[in-house]
């Protein structure tokens, strides 16, 4: 006991500063988030995916990872919802059960603690709390920071981890003897995985983190007063931490984004057969318990393993292609073989053995395997699955298919298929329901059986064309196909069998997907599909954002003026740009000086204007260079990550003029006074833009008028 010190004492330190500013940031964020009661612009697009997480069906979204999805849906959670509403429009009012302050409450929070962080970065930075503050002080301001914080969007969210990752590097850098120190090192990996999971776009800064640590574990290696087991543990530790472990993160929102949304939905048919019966209803109600192994005279449907242009079944119906088309061509005349979008009882094929009549399965069943040739019969139609050297419709340079019909002419039937299963594991692979992939090669001409995209005229119904590839090369999702349902034939007579066909199947069996074979679907899913991209009125290019030529009109008030804007503040804007211009013509400067053996500023000063340059400036420029790379429809808000990063370097090119440039008192009390009214000339631009940010007061049209400060921004004018 003699050990114990006796009173045991904590101290702590409040900043009284950082609290004044949190405390403005969740004022100006969360004041009236329920109004509008109404749907805002992409909370339309954010709002269905809503639903479904509450009602727990599956759904995939190209444009980003679901732990952006799973953060709003927390909110929802928390407010009750239960997922029953139609997102149909922008400016739908909200139903009573759709609880609106809890479903923009976590990104309004999300944008408040951005500017504590803000505040904390430029601290560890190394620059005053002076310059923090004023780096709050514009984020607090900026109006399109404020509207996007302020409803069911991810933008807030997003840069939230941004600032949270690069802040926590820094302190884990600048910590050197602190044990402390790696557990910094682990959030910034936490941060990094969560910015990620909530947009792709996360993945600029995470690159950007990625490099600047690459360079200091460089230097790290390059100190000979650390042991080369020290440094191997440093540089181990530092792998784990921001690559291992946001990886395992990454994975794991997939894994309880795949266990939460289970059930059957509107997106399944994006995804392969095996992946559809792994969820509750829908396929898996139809597939559940079908035979496994695929024998001569099960009756079957094959859907092809691509998705584009869409999902879709081999099918034929009772409609001979055109003797001749449009542009002169011959064909067969035969029985057109397409490949329908749709369940249809014309998808039902018979495999059948060549060497016999029977379309029944025997007792035992005798199971088709990798290699094996095989004839398919059209169910409905009795017509074999044929391909011949005649040129397909809209696709000349491959070969026609077709259900043959013999018309008594010099063309015999060519309907023997080679069975090439490409997942086998042996080459006695039986062929598997579902989950086999499997290529048909025809026997006579080595054609492959193919999906070919193309649409066919109206003599076609539309339906997509399926052709015969002689050159087919290597591994084509649209040249593999697998069954999807499946039975055992029972009927040898004709309209039995077409009873039969048009009964559902029986079965107990049940199969399910690994959830790694259901990642690595779904993540190629989300990066190869592509919703087609359409003009919208209010998308812009990356070249109208620097100088703010463009807005978005989030929404309008169905009987007056009042209307939210995406509007930022333009003095924000314009002296950000010009902070950029001045300190890249600062660091050239200094740069070629310093190459000329003439130090201006002390080495340490330099290091911290490198520094805040890389984190500053490179997070702008690499959250937005490669929007011109992108082709996808672009947006305003697309650039507030880098706008963040643009802000954050203001306060410090203004304190390294202040203290390494100007140097004569008057000159720093001039400057001071040209500091105090930039200040003012940002409070008038936020508070005249305010009823465009909150949506209220209603304005005028003649205020609405005034406030359209630049000819390109669309300001709604309803005149009375």
């Amino acid at each position: 006991m003699q050990c114990v010190k006796l009173p045991i004492s904590v101290r702590v330190e409040i900043n009284l500063l950082l609290m004044a500013v949190t405390g403005l940031a969740l004022v100006t964020r969360l004041y009236g988030i329920h109004f509008p009661r109404a749907v805002v612009f992409d909370e339309v697009y954010y709002g269905q995916f809503l639903s479904l997480y509450m009602k727990q069906v599956f759904f995939i979204d190209e444009s980003g990872p679901p732990f952006g999805h799973m953060v709003l849906a927390l909110g929802a959670y928390l407010g009750g919802f239960d997922g029953n509403f139609v997102w149909n429009r922008i400016g739908a009012e909200y139903t009573s059960n759709v609880p609106v302050w809890s479903l923009r409450v976590i990104p309004a929070f999300a944008g408040s603690f951005c500017i504590p962080l803000a505040y904390l970065l430029v601290v560890e930075l190394g620059y005053s709390h002076f310059s923090a503050l004023g780096a709050c002080m514009l984020l607090l301001m900026e109006n399109s920071l404020i509207v996007q914080s302020r409803f069911m969007l991810l933008e807030s969210v997003l840069i939230f981890f941004l600032l949270l990752a690069v802040l926590s590097y820094l302190h884990f850098h600048k910590a050197r003897n602190s044990s402390f120190r790696w557990f910094w090192l682990m959030i910034c990996g936490v941060s990094c995985a969560c910015g990620i999971g909530v947009k792709y776009m996360g993945m600029f800064t995470y690159f950007l983190l990625l490099g600047l640590t690459a360079v200091h574990t460089w230097q790290l290696i390059g100190d000979r007063t650390l042991s080369h087991g020290k440094v191997v543990v440093q540089v181990l530790v530092r792998f784990l931490a921001l690559v291992v472990l946001p990886v395992i993160m990454y994975i794991g929102f997939f894994y309880v984004h795949l266990t939460l949304l289970y059930r059957s939905g509107p997106h399944d048919q994006m995804m392969s057969s095996a992946f559809q019966a792994s969820l509750e209803g829908g396929l898996a109600r139809i597939t559940q318990g079908q035979p496994l192994d695929v024998a001569l005279g099960s009756q079957v449907t094959l859907r092809t393993v691509s998705s584009k242009p869409v999902p879709c079944w081999l099918h034929s119906h009772k409609v001979n292609y055109p003797i001749r088309y449009e542009n002169g061509r011959g064909s067969s005349h035969q029985q057109q073989v397409t490949c329908y979008p749709f369940k249809d009882v014309n998808n039902w094929w018979i495999i059948k053995d060549p060497g016999r009549h029977t379309l029944v399965v025997s007792s035992p069943p005798r199971p088709v395997r990798h290699g094996d040739i095989i004839q398919l019969l059209h169910g409905m139609t009795s017509r074999y699955l044929n391909t011949h050297d005649v040129a397909a419709p809209m696709s000349p340079h491959s070969q026609e298919v077709s259900g043959y019909i013999d018309f008594n002419v010099s063309m015999p039937a060519q309907n023997l298929w080679r069975v090439d299963i490409v997942n086998r594991e042996s080459d006695r692979e039986i062929w598997k329901t579902i989950l086999s992939e499997v290529r048909l090669v025809h026997v006579n001409t080595s054609a492959v059986l193919k999906l070919s995209g193309a649409s066919l005229p109206e003599w076609g119904f539309k339906q997509l064309e399926v052709v015969g590839d002689k050159i087919y090369k290597g591994y084509q999702q649209s040249g593999m196909w697998n069954v999807e349902e499946h039975r055992y034939g029972r009927s040898q007579e004709q309209k039995e069998r077409e009873l039969e066909l048009k009964s559902p199947t029986h079965s107990d069996i049940k199969r399910n997907l690994t959830f790694m074979a259901k990642f690595l679907e779904l993540q190629w899913k989300m990066l190869t599909v592509k919703n087609e991209e359409s003009e919208h009125k209010y998308s812009s290019s990356p070249l109208e954002w620097i100088t703010m030529d463009t807005n978005i009109a989030y929404w309008l008030h169905p009987s007056s003026n009042a209307q939210i804007q995406l509007i930022g503040n333009i003095v924000n804007w314009t002296i950000a740009n010009l902070a950029l211009v001045v300190y890249c013509l600062m660091f050239l400067t200094y740069l070629l000086r310093r190459r000329r053996k003439v130090e201006d500023i002390p080495q340490d000063s330099w290091e911290q204007l490198v520094l805040a340059g890389v984190i500053c400036v490179g997070g702008w420029a690499v959250n937005y260079l490669p929007f011109f790379l992108m082709e996808k429809t672009l947006f305003l808000y697309h650039y507030l990550p880098a706008l963040t990063f643009k802000i954050l370097q203001i306060p410090i090119v203004v304190e390294h003029l202040y203290i390494h440039v100007l140097k004569s008192p008057a000159q720093r009390k001039a400057f001071g006074v040209v500091i105090l009214a930039v200040l003012c000339s940002v409070y008038v631009s936020y508070h005249n833009l305010s009823p465009l940010t909150y949506g209220q007061p209603a304005l005028s049209s003649d205020e609405l008028a005034a406030l359209r400060w630049r000819e390109s921004w669309d300001i709604l004018l309803r005149k009375r």
